[in-house]
């Protein structure tokens, strides 16, 4: 997959890149994203470190949004993520709340009174800080979800696959509870080893770019 990745790097560094804050009017209502990780290097330019995708009509810029502003870790896998590792790496207790997820009215029945809020408001802070002071992104236009959903899993796997891509020494994501995070060196647990992208597949995609 050395070779694929090569070109996807190549592809994706070559267009226009996102940081926060970002105008959301020059990004199209449906498609891919990929992110970049500062201090993140792979073949020769910024690594890899997620890709991602909406499922909902027209909902690329509200994905983002929940991502880097909307301070809700129940709504951003991403963001309870990074505050996994985040809390991991400085053994922080609080990690254990952090797991709940309070999105249903019965969990917040169930859970509330186990939560420090004020330190819930607090780690979502650090890690919105985190994301905006550290990653960037591009986006392609995907108007079709089964096109958008194939291409986001092939993309993931010919990356994870790469014998070539790894992270540094310092990488945040080698503080992840989660074993998927810290071997693939993606921020991803799902679609990591499927089918990848052939190099025709590759060279069509460049072309859609």
């Amino acid at each position: 997959m050395s070779k694929e990745c090569f070109k996807l790097h190549e592809i994706f560094s070559g267009l226009n890149k996102f940081n926060f804050p970002f105008d959301e009017n020059k990004i199209p209502l449906n498609g891919i994203y990929v992110l970049f990780q500062k201090n993140e290097l792979a073949h020769g330019v910024n690594r890899i470190v997620r890709i991602g995708t909406h499922t909902g009509k027209d909902q690329l810029r509200s994905r983002l949004k929940q991502h880097f502003i909307n301070e809700n870790k129940n709504r951003s896998i991403f963001r309870k993520n990074i505050g996994r590792a985040l809390l991991n790496k400085n053994k922080d207790k609080f990690l254990e709340q952090w797991e709940i997820d309070l999105t249903t009215k019965e969990a917040k029945d169930k859970y509330s009174r186990l939560i420090d809020f004020n330190k819930l408001k607090e780690v979502e802070k650090e890690v919105t800080k985190y994301l905006q002071d550290n990653f960037s992104f591009v986006v392609f236009r995907v108007d079709d979800m089964k096109k958008r959903l194939e291409l986001e899993s092939k993309i993931i796997s010919t990356v994870s696959l790469c014998k070539e891509c790894s992270p540094s020494k310092n990488w945040l994501g080698l503080f992840s509870p989660k074993d998927k995070i810290r071997e693939s060196g993606l921020w991803l647990v799902n679609e990591l080893n499927k089918e990848p992208l052939n190099e025709n597949e590759v060279e069509a995609l460049k072309k859609l770019l």
